[in-house]
């Protein structure tokens, strides 16, 4: 099939017809593509939720309490004694489990197909999170194997969504499809903190974990009904968007056997780019995912609930920022003010320089108002990295997208190991100097990853990724070269 530019294809396919009359603009749920971003954008929200939830309840775990016994003795202690470094480990055992599956995620969701990976991958975390308190307080290192097996189904989900985008999104509508639904990340984040604390607070620590487990659990039931594999195998879609799809993108058969080059993907640098910003993002993002509460508690003085409330803040930015940022970089390469490398720069570059001087700020500020205000600017506007290096991956190869996403996660997640163990190790006490070395650190990463990603990254398709595919269902056959019809279309520098 012919892949035709986009831009050439009525605007009654890009809305969808019934009878004729295009549906407004405003009834995303009647184009799949849109549904499918949307019911994505829950599963991140629930992952996130799954992964979060900690980052407070062992607030509540290890803070101190009154407890009077049947004597009318006093005991004055916390729940569960444990010290910054056995917490530390606590927090980052989520990231042993998770940096295992990247790669692997990848590879299986180009065989089998992207929703079944994801759909598994947030079903099994929910059903563990169910047993998490039942394993804490059997022992701590049972808590720290449900939390790694946790990190390994949910280590799919990054990798195995750009399987979902390279069969579901057309070539200028990937940025705000796939922006759409990472953003389900940052909301759960937002709404996961308040109200785990809200939980904490009301029913016990526990409930969070069956709270959110529970949730987890009826999202994939939604999933995995009304989520097709790719557009021709959804009954629900209509002939104009499947159409107008499979022009965008080519022959895109979600049961090809994909050749993944891999001394390509590892030799080139425009990967590489991405893998350095990548965990750069990641080791800000996780190092104030799993710190932040603390941090408001040690320095700023809260309380559970108003740390879990103020903690959200800044992921509700960012919820709100790679929405805006996703449609601003669409329009910049839809209407060609610039060529898709120069905006996948700006975006990424611009927000790391962002974020760590909005860093330095907090970790030197002196007022209390000041210091969140500083955070909420750093990781709001931070976010925009993802309308660049995050979508980078369908740009240089779509039909491999998947399979480099997992290689980018697994170095990332080593930031999500790291980082919590060095905050761990370096604020012992706690003071605010403690706290400047962490967030300074930080920043140092920003810059040097803006520098790797400004002089290597692309935004044009590698000759590489347009290698090679085995026919479908004859693996004895010759590899043949992959058409050049199935390369996203790059309207003109």
């Amino acid at each position: 099939m012919t892949q035709i530019p986009e831009k050439t294809i009525s605007q009654n396919v890009l809305t969808s017809e019934v009878g004729g009359k295009p549906y407004p603009k405003w009834m995303f749920w009647k184009k799949r593509r849109y549904m499918v971003a949307t019911i994505a954008f829950f599963g991140f929200f629930n992952a996130y939720a799954l992964r979060a939830n900690l980052s407070i309840a062992i607030v509540a775990m290890t803070e101190n309490k009154t407890v009077v016994l049947d004597d009318n003795t006093v005991v004055y202690g916390p729940e569960f004694d444990w010290d910054s470094k056995i917490q530390g480990y606590v927090l980052s055992s989520f990231f042993y489990g998770y940096i295992t599956t990247q790669l692997f995620g990848g590879w299986l969701s180009a065989k089998i197909g992207g929703k079944k990976v994801f759909g598994a991958g947030v079903g099994v975390t929910a059903l563990l999170t169910l047993i998490t308190p039942w394993c804490a307080k059997t022992n701590v290192y049972l808590l720290l194997t449900v939390r790694i097996i946790e990190g390994v189904f949910e280590g799919v989900t990054y990798p195995c969504i750009h399987a979902v985008w390279s069969r579901w999104a057309p070539p200028l509508e990937r940025t705000k499809l796939a922006t759409l639904a990472f953003s389900g990340s940052y909301v759960g984040t937002v709404v996961s903190m308040p109200a785990s604390a809200y939980l904490a607070t009301a029913l016990g620590w526990p409930s969070i974990f069956y709270f959110f487990g529970v949730l987890g659990l009826i999202w994939f039931v939604i999933w995995w009904i009304l989520v097709a594999e790719s557009p021709a195998d959804d009954p629900r879609i209509s002939k104009e968007e499947l159409e107008y799809i499979q022009k965008c993108l080519g022959n895109v058969d979600a049961k090809r056997n994909i050749r993944n080059p891999w001394k390509e993907i590892f030799t080139s640098l425009p990967v590489l780019a991405i893998v350095v910003a990548h965990f750069t993002d990641n080791w800000g993002f996780y190092t104030l995912l799993t710190q932040l509460p603390k941090f408001m508690k040690d320095m700023l003085n809260f309380d559970l609930g108003k740390t879990g409330f103020l903690s959200g803040l800044p992921y509700l930015a960012m919820a709100i920022m790679i929405q805006f940022s996703g449609h601003v970089a669409d329009w910049l390469r839809e209407k060609k003010h610039f060529p898709t490398t120069k905006v996948r720069k700006m975006f990424t570059c611009g927000a790391f320089v962002v974020h760590a001087a909005f860093m330095v700020a907090a970790a030197f500020s002196t007022s209390t108002v000041g210091t969140i205000i500083y955070l909420v600017l750093a990781v709001g506007l931070g976010v925009c990295s993802w309308s660049g290096f995050g979508v980078n991956y369908l740009d240089i190869a779509p039909q491999h997208a998947s399979v480099i996403m997992g290689v980018s996660n697994t170095v990332g997640t080593l930031a999500g190991i790291f980082s919590p163990i060095l905050t761990g190790y370096i604020v012992t006490t706690p003071t605010a100097e403690e706290w400047r070395i962490v967030f300074c650190i930080a920043s140092g990463i920003f810059l040097f990853g803006t520098v790797v990603y400004g002089i290597f990254a692309s935004g044009e398709v590698q000759l590489w990724a347009v290698g090679c595919e085995l026919k479908k269902d004859d693996s004895s056959e010759e590899p043949v070269p992959a058409s050049y019809e199935n390369r996203s279309y790059e309207p003109d520098a």
